[in-house]
């Protein structure tokens, strides 16, 4: 048996039913059995348009179930009360004084979606701008943001979600005005269970969330507090179970030692109540990732989408509040039964010895040539904040459990100042001093911690993943610096599904494996002879990589590991010249190579020397990036690849534009009409608008005068594009398009060169 499942399961299980007898009233069942799996509230605004002034429910999309054999969906419909009664969650019911208000209706197959030409996908609200859908009005997305700073911002309970012990599937109805008095009840609970709130430290996290654009924009919103993260109903939860947890310590001890069948044992006694109690937290952590105002319903699946389905925190319009008491997904058992899964698969004796340790990475407890391998996934530059996202777990952790491990929790909110992150980018107030120069520092000290502590000839493997060269440059300037040598490295896939290239972003889908060793390195190379090295190693792996379906910004990526590999044997690299050779050069070089690689795998039959250095760039940045915007520094670096000056491609007309700090590479839709073809990019762009309105002569004219009709090369170039883009991509279908009907503006284009020039334009003979 093992002990620590048993007594994980048997206190958690203690802990909800004494959870349940406290507050399981204020999510009543139905009368039918079905129970509340959870309650789906629209945040709300007034209308700022002086002569309205009705509620808008910010709705993003309005459907409740979206399969192919059940579509149910709740359409706002006007409704011509002079008053009615809103709930504004966290105060007493409001009247309302309007000419007209928004209610909803249920709409319960897909019948009756069609009978009341409603789309469901069309919400109320889009990046912030919000549409009265009384008067029409839209309120700007900076007017959406002040309204709620100002407290102006509501909510509104509109449907309950339910599901039955004994039944598959989900049913739903609208909200009633019970709904709304049980949750006030709930409320006014709330503030009685604080006021009487036995400990020092109050149970709400009170502390300061942080403002970082890209990942916590809900300060924008006035949720500038962790608590405010969860409505109050949901704060009743948290901290009911939180209390529970915090008795559970004391308990536990004395139930081990009252059992007869461990007696004489010699178990650690209070080291297994104290990791009863961190458990516990962890069940309390997972329901709090559910349980909070940014969880959305995925129509779909019928169930709960989590807060941190990506590392971030960003705002949610409408949201699910869950039953935590349900039993379905996402309440207290089914997060129960994860921990149990887990502990479960561990054996409870094991002949392995390991110990574990809470230490600095910049100073490791080891001794000099101590250990033979070192595995180490360090942050990835500036991807993400992760002490600060932590925060959300750390701040019902220590209350929870802060008292169990004192050392663990003895800072207000985790530790930062010394956490190796580019944090310049996120937040310059509280992080200026985290720019690049830290970032390279720090790790740098880390590795140098690494090759301290290994074993003449030992390994370490870092796991490194960063979509821009300059977070690449700064990891491999300090690796390279710390004397490590790379004898090899793998691309391995470590997203999710939902997060691979399928997904039309830039993010990396992989993470690369470098296997770097502690062993003497040759004082100094030469540049010129590296490169021969470099380019077949790089080249090599290239091969195994297309062979693996390896696409996009990993391709170029996953050439770094190789190309460290001879140039990582050098304390010093210099061209013959004397001149040092550093990172930068390395990685333009390898990206150099990899470029090379591509445009001859894509081009196939075409040779790259006949496709100008404009429509290599464009080819190997759409292969990389799909239509996404990049940094410009990496945009450069391809175009310097190929040749090109990209400044040269952004002026006016031309298919590269630059906003702030980020380029976008434009397709044919994008751009004005091309009076003047520059390159071949523009030569198929042209063709395309042409080919999109029909202009069929006029293509065969344009295909003619620019040579490109008779261009294999040119043919080849537009397979390739359109290759490289994925399914239902605009540019994509132009160019399929345009390419199914190539045979005939190939003949058509060469009757028109081959007739003299003052018989003017040849009329096209074309099929369909």
């Amino acid at each position: 048996m093992n002990l620590l499942a048993y007594l994980v399961e048997k206190w958690a299980n203690i802990i909800l039913e004494e959870a349940r007898a406290e507050i399981g009233r204020f999510y009543p069942p139905e009368p039918d059995g079905w129970i509340p799996v959870g309650y789906l509230w629209a945040r709300t605004i007034p209308c700022q348009n002086p002569a309205c002034g009705a509620e808008i429910p910010l709705v993003k999309q309005f459907w409740l179930a979206k399969k192919d054999n059940k579509q149910i969906a709740y359409r706002p419909i006007i409704s011509a009360d002079t008053h009615r009664l809103t709930q504004i969650a966290g105060e007493e019911e409001k009247s309302v004084q309007s000419a007209k208000s928004v209610d909803f209706e249920l709409l319960e197959d897909a019948a009756a979606i069609r009978a009341a030409g409603f789309d469901p996908d069309a919400g109320t609200v889009s990046r912030g701008d919000a549409r009265c859908v009384i008067c029409g009005q839209v309120t700007k997305a900076a007017d959406t943001r002040r309204l709620a700073r100002e407290g102006q911002m509501g909510e509104r309970m509109i449907a309950v979600v339910l599901h039955h012990p004994h039944q598959t599937g989900k049913r739903y109805r609208l909200a009633t005005p019970d709904d709304v008095r049980v949750f006030n009840e709930a409320v006014a609970y709330l503030e009685e269970k604080l006021a009487a709130w036995p400990y020092l430290e109050s149970p709400l996290p009170t502390e300061e969330l942080p403002l970082m654009s890209g990942t916590f924009n809900v300060p924008l919103y006035g949720s500038d507090r962790w608590d405010k993260l969860f409505n109050p109903r949901q704060q009743l939860a948290l901290v009911t179970f939180l209390e529970k947890i915090k008795s559970v310590y004391p308990r536990v001890s004395m139930d081990v030692r009252g059992l007869p069948q461990i007696e004489g044992e010699g178990l650690d006694v209070e080291g297994l109540a104290k990791a009863v109690a961190g458990y516990m937290a962890i069940v309390l952590n997972r329901q709090a990732d559910y349980c909070n105002r940014l969880t959305t319903w995925h129509n779909t699946g019928e169930k709960l989408n989590h807060l941190f389905g990506r590392q971030a925190i960003p705002m949610s319009w409408d949201y699910v509040e869950l039953n935590p008491n349900s039993g379905s997904g996402g309440d207290w058992t089914s997060h129960l039964d994860w921990v149990l899964r887990y502990i479960g698969g561990n054996p409870s004796i094991s002949d392995v010895q390991s110990q574990a340790q809470n230490a600095s990475a910049t100073s490791l407890p080891f001794s000099d040539d101590s250990l033979d391998a070192i595995l180490t996934d360090p942050p990835y530059y500036n991807s993400v904040p992760y002490a600060d996202l932590s925060d959300f777990f750390y701040v019902w952790l220590k209350r929870s459990v802060g008292e169990v491990f004192p050392d663990l929790f003895a800072t207000p909110l985790a530790p930062k100042p010394e956490e190796i992150c580019e944090m310049a980018g996120w937040d310059s107030r509280r992080y200026a001093h985290k720019d690049q120069a830290f970032f390279e520092k720090r790790i740098g000290k880390a590795f140098s911690e690494i090759y301290r502590v290994l074993r003449p000839g030992g390994i370490a493997v870092i796991v490194y993943a960063h979509k821009t060269t300059e977070g690449w440059e700064t990891m491999l300037n300090a690796l390279v610096q710390a004397g490590l040598v790379v004898t090899g490295s793998w691309p391995m896939h470590t997203e999710m599904a939902a997060r691979l290239r399928a997904a039309a972003s830039a993010a990396l889908a992989s993470s690369i494996y470098m296997v770097c060793r502690k062993v003497a390195r040759e004082p100094l190379g030469f540049w010129n002879e590296l490169q021969p090295q470099i380019r077949a190693r790089v080249e090599e792996k290239l091969n195994q990589f297309w062979a693996a379906g390896i696409a996009g910004g990993d391709f170029f990526i996953s050439a770094i590991g190789p190309g460290m590999e001879a140039y990582s044997r050098y304390a010093r690299v210099e061209t013959y010249a004397g001149e040092p050779v550093g990172v930068e050069m390395l990685l333009q070089f390898i990206r150099a190579v990899a470029a090379e690689f591509l445009i001859k795998r894509l081009l196939r039959g075409a040779s790259g020397g006949n496709v100008d250095p404009e429509a290599q760039f464009y080819l190997v940045y759409r292969w990389t990036y799909l239509d996404n915007a990049v940094p410009f520094d990496d945009a450069r670096k391809i175009a310097s690849a190929e040749g090109v000056d990209l400044e040269q491609l952004w002026a006016k007309g031309g298919f590269v534009k630059k906003s702030g700090a980020n380029v976008s590479v434009l397709g044919p839709r994008q751009r004005g009409e091309i009076a003047r073809v520059e390159n071949m990019v523009d030569g198929l762009h042209r063709a395309c608008q042409l080919w999109e309105k029909g202009q069929k002569a006029e293509l065969a004219q344009h295909l003619a005068e620019t040579g490109y009709g008779q261009d294999g090369a040119f043919w080849q170039f537009a397979q390739a594009i359109a290759e490289s883009l994925l399914e239902g991509n605009k540019e994509k279908q132009l160019l399929e398009g345009l390419l199914i009907g190539k045979e005939t503006y190939i003949r058509a284009a060469g009757e028109i060169v081959a007739k003299p020039r003052e018989q003017g334009p040849a009329q096209l003979r074309l099929m369909g």
